[in-house]
Formats: C-alpha cells, sequence, structure tokens
C-alpha cells in the first residue's frame, strides 16, 4: 500500500547512515574491531555503543545499517535483492521500514514510496513519491526531506575506498573489486549536483560528515562539529 511520508521532524534535523567505511572512523570505532566485523567475526552491534550519540538523534538507516541497532528511526531501501536477502530479519523490527521497490508494495510491514518517473534525479515534492537517484543513500536524502527536517547530516556517504580498500564499514554484501566499485561509485555520483540544488530551493541544509568524500557538492565537516 503506497504511504505519504508524515512531516513528523518538521523544522528538526537528521542523520543519514551509509555504508561507507568513513562512518566507523568518524566515531573513533578501534581498528581491531572494525577488522572483526567486516571479517564477520563480530556482529555490527557492537559498533552501537560508539554511536551513543546518536541514540537520542532522528536518524534513517540506509540498508544494512538497520544492524547498527534498533535506535534507528526508520530503515530505507531500494533495492529487491538487499529486501529478499534481509527480509526475516527486516520483518521483526520495530523500526519504521520503507522501501520503493515495487516488490514489497503489498508486504504489510513495509512503508512502500513509487519511485518518481518524472524526477529521477533531485529532491520531488509530492511526500507519496522518491526520487530514486541510481542508489538507496541519495534516495534517502529525499525522504528525510519529506519529514519536514532543515538540516540532514550524511554519515558513511563516502564514494570512494579507504586507505585499506575497504568499501562499507561492513562486509555483509557480496566482495566486489575495487575497480568495479569505483565504476558503481562514478554513477551514484552523478545525481547530487541536482540534490544540491533542490535541498538550496527547499532550504534545507546538508551537511557531509566525511572531509574525504567523493561528494563535494556539500559543506564537509567532522562529525563531532554537529553532535
Amino acid at each position: 500500500m503506497n504511504w505519504r511520508v508524515p512531516k513528523i521532524w518538521e523544522d528538526g534535523e537528521c542523520f543519514i547512515l551509509g555504508g561507507g567505511a568513513s562512518l566507523a572512523r568518524q566515531f573513533c570505532i578501534p581498528d581491531s574491531l572494525i577488522e572483526a566485523v567486516v571479517k564477520k567475526q563480530e556482529s555490527a552491534l557492537k559498533y552501537s555503543p560508539y554511536l551513543s550519540d546518536l541514540h537520542n538523534k532522528h536518524v534513517i538507516g540506509v540498508n544494512m545499517s538497520y544492524r547498527l541497532g534498533d535506535w534507528i528511526d526508520m530503515v530505507f531501501f531500494g533495492d529487491k535483492g538487499f529486501f529478499l536477502d534481509n527480509k526475516d530479519l527486516l520483518s521483526q523490527l520495530t523500526n519504521l521500514r520503507i522501501g520503493c521497490v515495487p516488490y514489497v508494495r503489498d508486504v504489510s510491514w513495509v512503508k512502500f514510496l513509487v519511485k518518481d518517473n518524472k524526477k529521477t534525479m533531485g529532491i520531488t515534492s509530492d511526500p507519496a513519491k522518491i526520487a530514486w537517484n541510481s542508489n538507496s543513500g541519495a534516495a534517502a536524502i529525499n525522504l528525510a526531506v519529506h519529514t519536514g527536517v532543515k538540516r540532514v547530516v550524511l554519515l558513511g556517504f563516502d564514494m570512494n575506498v579507504d586507505e585499506k580498500s575497504r568499501q562499507w564499514w561492513h562486509q555483509y554484501y557480496a566482495v566486489r573489486n575495487v575497480e568495479k566499485g569505483k565504476k558503481i561509485f562514478a554513477r551514484h555520483l552523478e545525481c547530487f549536483a541536482d540534490i544540491a540544488k533542490d535541498a538550496n530551493r527547499l532550504g534545507v541544509e546538508i551537511l557531509n560528515a566525511n572531509p574525504d568524500s567523493a561528494i563535494n557538492e556539500f559543506k564537509k565537516i567532522n562529525i563531532k562539529d554537529v553532535l
């Protein structure tokens, strides 16, 4: 059933958790723990105490970010493969679970948003639709704007690999080589100019909490600057 996003965070701020490796570094999570999570020797829940400053904030977790803890308000995804691989765990959550892949339209516990066919990049103003922007992280910015926030802080929006060739703060996805990853990141980067333009028009500030991010359309900060 189609959902219309209510303005539940009007004039507030929210934090969006992406998949990039910088998310763990920004919160000074020990490298030994990061390695253990990446090697699947530890659960991503082990990161949660280090992220305690976010526990009382408005938070949207993109894709695998739902594994960081039940303090995440909204879990957002846009890929059928992700949903099929994680539906059993997702079904057990109490968080809002929001998807824009038609496969979940009739799943009772998923709030479904339609991908806007006319506004494929940027931010659509229709609260029943979302601009897909070719990736879930960028689409989640549109979801945040629908809630009425005036500031969005991006975490783990790297669109690159770190010094240890890590593409994510986890390793729940199938391993892909670095060169393939770079090509995917290049495609994902194409939407952010449109998002920045629309956000400016709507009076929404977007901050990128990774000084080394390949996304250059938003002001780059350290997460300590806003917590």
